[in-house]
């Protein structure tokens, strides 16, 4: 399998001032910046195979956006890219989030839009 590093057919989450918006809404999105590098884009491609998850590949960082949850699986990251990923590589590579992250175990990092999803895990 092939996959393109900017593929311009997928949409982006960057939106021009002039259509934006504001609402006095809850979007219920997380998502996560990383620094541009060889975990980080194995990680954005693992992820980007979930038609719900938005990847966004930008010069020096890669943003991965979804709603209501994003579930990041170690084991499942680390036979995609080949090599072992853990739950630290992983948020080495992280350079910020939004939305609420918890660590579920040593395999499991999950990204929370909804807040009161988070609730059983804290």
């Amino acid at each position: 399998m092939s996959t393109t590093a900017r593929d311009s057919t997928k949409s982006n989450i960057f939106k021009s001032m002039k259509d934006i918006t504001f609402e006095q809404t809850i979007s219920h999105q997380c998502g996560v910046t990383m620094n541009d590098s060889v975990e980080a884009r194995a990680i954005a491609e693992y992820m980007d195979q979930d038609p719900k998850v938005t990847v966004t590949y930008n010069p020096a960082t890669i943003r991965i956006d979804g709603e209501g949850k994003l579930i990041f699986k170690m084991d499942d990251i680390s036979e995609y890219l080949g090599r072992e990923m853990t739950a630290e590589i992983f948020e080495v590579n992280t350079s910020t989030h939004y939305g609420r992250m918890v660590r579920i175990d040593d395999n499991t990092v999950i990204l929370f839009g909804n807040m009161d999803e988070v609730f059983e895990y804290i």
